[in-house]
């Protein structure tokens, strides 16, 4: 077997990205699969929590801004579901003020991303919240 150097020693991961953006969507899904990792999505925080309840995902990404479940809604739901206590939830988006990530941390999520992102920081954030 042959391996890409550029991913050995990385962690392939089932990611679930979740933001009522389908461009967002669409970018953050590329990066992701271009890193080997296997990517779902979720329009919205009722879509996003109905898809974790139904498949195991190693990964949550989730915006904050979102209609019938914002990402923090969805981020204290995910927590208090037995499959998803310890998975990491990451929370990209365009808010930055240290309050609302106050309140993502309190709701349980592992990490704060704002965008625009870079696709490299992102990537190199997945990688070191899955290991």
């Amino acid at each position: 077997m042959v391996f890409d150097e550029f991913q050995v020693g990385r962690v392939m991961a089932n990611i679930l990205i979740v933001d009522d953006s389908a461009s967002m969507r669409q970018m953050v899904s590329f990066t992701l699969k271009t890193a080997g990792h296997t990517v779902d999505d979720a329009s919205d925080g009722n879509d996003g929590l109905n898809k974790a309840k139904a498949s195991q995902f190693d990964l949550v990404i989730s915006d904050v801004n979102m209609p019938n479940r914002n990402g923090l809604e969805l981020t204290a739901d995910l927590r208090t579901l037995p499959n998803y206590k310890f998975i990491p939830i990451l929370l990209l988006t365009t808010e930055s003020a240290s309050d609302k990530k106050a309140e993502g941390k309190k709701a349980g999520a592992t990490g704060w991303i704002v965008k625009p992102f870079n696709p490299d920081t992102l990537n190199k954030t997945v990688s070191k919240v899955l290991k």
